[in-house]
């Protein structure tokens, strides 16, 4: 079995965190260097239930998304629900690894494994990464579908292939319009509107659209009409689970370590219902 740290090593060849935003708190929060690994989870979010499913499981190291302190703090008491989360990683022996931002615009990263939830052919980077002289690695994808399809139908597909969650696929713009072409950004969105735009794309998927940002890019008819799809944040990132989860096992395969490589197919999207409005319009 590897240690902990070489399996570390090969998760920052393909995430390497100094391609972190300077904001973002990535890479081994918990853990021994020494410790053997032999049965890995990936989830989103580093909560407790996640945590509980990882000691259930006999992991010993989790693999998150989201970190689980963007932060700074100055307690890591088991009364908090962060410091909980602290103490049975350790009590358990689990070592907890982040990649975040690296792994959004990592090649292939988070919109691409939600593009290719979603059936759609990746042509490039919505923002390209300037360092990479390849042109792929990047925020968010700039896709192409097989054929057209309207946005209804494109909404339906994205409800029925990304994890089931209270909220749906919200959409913004007219339903019947066709749709060739996709920006899709796992995560939250609307800070890339502009690359949106300048892109041409017929229609932008991604997360956690504000009322604000939204409603005036749907007025500004100055280059063409787009639509909106707004799915749940958490459903747009699970995806990219799957992808890094195989990732390891190949890296694994090769490295003969016989890891045991397992995605939580428990939703952590913080919204647990939802009640439409009467008569609100489908």
């Amino acid at each position: 079995m590897p240690r902990l740290s070489e399996v570390i090593a090969a998760l920052e060849n393909l995430w390497p965190a100094e391609r972190a935003e300077s904001w973002d708190a990535v890479g081994t929060v918990a853990g021994d260097p020494d410790q053997e690994v032999s049965r890995v989870l990936f989830a989103v979010d580093p909560v407790q239930e996640i945590v509980d499913e990882a000691v259930k499981l006999g992991a010993d190291l989790l693999i998150t998304h989201h970190p689980l302190y963007l932060r700074g703090t100055t307690t890591v008491a088991a009364h908090t629900f962060k410091g909980r989360v602290v103490h049975t990683l350790i009590k358990h022996d689990i070592a907890l690894h982040v990649a975040h931002t690296n792994a959004d615009t990592a090649d292939p990263g988070v919109s691409d494994a939600l593009a290719g939830a979603l059936g759609l052919r990746v042509v490039r980077p919505l923002v390209p990464d300037p360092t990479d002289p390849e042109g792929r690695r990047g925020l968010g994808r700039v896709c192409e579908l097989d054929h057209p399809v309207t946005v209804a139908e494109l909404a339906a597909r994205a409800a029925a292939r990304l994890p089931a969650t209270a909220q749906g696929i919200r959409v913004a713009g007219d339903a019947e319009a066709t749709v060739r072409t996709v920006a899709v950004s796992g995560g939250s969105g609307d800070s890339l509107f502009d690359h949106v735009r300048a892109a041409g794309v017929d229609a932008f998927l991604t997360a956690d659209l504000r009322h604000h940002p939204a409603s005036e890019f749907i007025a500004d008819r100055a280059h063409r009409p787009l639509a909106l799809l707004d799915a749940a944040h958490w459903a747009t990132e699970w995806p990219w689970c799957e992808l890094a989860a195989t990732q390891l096992d190949e890296i694994s395969d090769r490295h003969g370590w016989d890891l045991r490589v397992h995605v939580s197919r428990t939703v952590t999207d913080p919204w647990t219902s939802h009640s439409p409005s009467p008569g609100a319009p489908n």
